[in-house]
């Protein structure tokens, strides 16, 4: 699917008339005009393109939603995060060169020269997927316990979950690891990096328009809308409405409805708008201010829903283990993204890898979620509500 388009993300953003002059941006250097919306054009044509970014959005769709299928088998699954052995459901993705796990834990900043990092990240999504395989399709059938594999269903009726003998759906794991691992880390330690943004002769071909190759874009335009397209990838209107995928921008759209953040899909928008007509206009100070922003307020995003979920999965506790255990397992997975988050102005995320390790040891401990306190979820709530500018009860929405 091709995504050369011009993007708008809300309607009223063709209101915006603001103009960013040098006093007004704060810095010196080239004028930056305000955007309305996501369209840059060369002679008539758009510059804007992302299509790897859109296709490994897609895998990863299709791959989460394969992990609740026990006709699966490992060699599928795996054969879906590598993109080998045509498991995909269409020729598009199967014949694309693009995968999901080589881009996972593969930013530049923070792996290109942690490779033992990035190496166990890999390993663990890698475990995951075996573990779904080995441990919880085996035992579709039979009802979980505390240390067995199996069935819950939610109170009242309500979806039946599949968890691992301590509780966690490994689906929701990986979907929420994903974000951190794949979006997240891509767009703020990688695109947005004035490492891979300023790479080579970057900065010399933008400064006097030298395309990419036969391409339309420059390769820094083309970097910055390779970070857009992780978050906006895969909705080919004009005015796409926050939600359009399962991943980054559909979290994104939850935090956006909870009252303490309204506003922060706005800010990150045209933080993206603003960075890419900067570079159009040659003031880069202009554009590392703007991915500051961005990285500011989308490792936010993976604070709130961590906290959020660890919150939600307390009510349940025995009672209704299977709401519990899906809240749960999605904060587990929001958690272990928090190490691909990223402090504006600084190559490390709120949370180390460490730390991140730890959490994860502490919720798993004994019979994990089965043996979970509410002491525990509000102490690494607390913890991680502290790195940032929020409180656990401003992520309750």
């Amino acid at each position: 699917m091709t995504k050369r388009f011009a993007l708008s993300l809300f309607a009223v953003g063709a209101l915006f008339t603001s103009c960013s002059s040098d006093d007004d941006n704060g810095t010196s250097g080239p004028q930056v005009e305000e955007p309305a919306t996501y369209q840059f054009e060369r002679n008539g044509t758009t510059t804007v393109s992302y299509d790897g970014q859109t296709t490994r959005i897609e895998m990863a769709e299709e791959f989460v939603s394969s992990l609740t299928d026990t006709s699966k088998s490992e060699a599928e699954l795996d054969g879906m995060f590598t993109n080998t052995g045509n498991y995909f459901s269409t020729s598009d993705l199967n014949e694309s060169t693009k995968n999901i796990r080589s881009k996972t834990a593969a930013s530049t900043d923070y792996y290109s020269a942690n490779t033992t990092d990035a190496t166990a990240i890999k390993a663990q999504f890698d475990t995951w997927i075996e573990s779904q395989v080995t441990e919880v399709f085996p035992n579709w059938n039979t009802d979980a316990v505390s240390g067995t594999a199996g069935k819950i269903q939610e109170a009242g009726g309500g979806s039946t979950r599949y968890v691992n003998a301590k509780g966690v759906e490994y689906n929701q794991v990986v979907a929420k690891g994903l974000i951190g691992g794949l979006m997240t880390d891509q767009i703020l330690n990688n695109y947005l990096s004035p490492a891979v943004l300023d790479a080579g002769n970057n900065v010399e071909d933008n400064d006097n328009d030298v395309l990419d190759g036969s391409s339309n874009y420059t390769s820094m335009e083309h970097k910055w809308d390779e970070a857009f397209g992780y978050l906006y990838g895969t909705d080919d209107v004009l005015a796409p409405q926050l939600g359009a995928d399962s991943f980054l921008n559909k979290y994104l759209s939850r935090v956006e409805g909870d009252e303490d953040f309204a506003g922060i899909a706005q800010d990150i928008y045209d933080a993206f708008k603003l960075g890419r007509a900067a570079i159009v206009a040659k003031n880069y100070t202009v554009r590392d201010q703007q991915a500051d922003i961005i990285k500011e307020k989308l490792s936010i995003v993976i604070g709130v829903r961590a906290v959020h979920y660890l919150q939600a999965g307390k009510s349940g506790l025995g009672s209704d283990y299977a709401s519990s255990f899906h809240d749960l397992s999605e904060g587990l997975g929001f958690v272990y993204s928090l190490q691909f988050t990223r402090q504006p102005g600084i190559d490390i995320p709120y949370l180390s890898k460490t730390e991140v390790d730890a959490f994860v040891s502490e919720l798993l401990e004994g019979n994990g979620f089965w043996d979970v306190t509410t002491d525990t979820l509000d102490d690494i709530s607390e913890d991680i509500a502290d790195r940032f500018s929020f409180t656990v009860a401003e992520t309750a929405s």
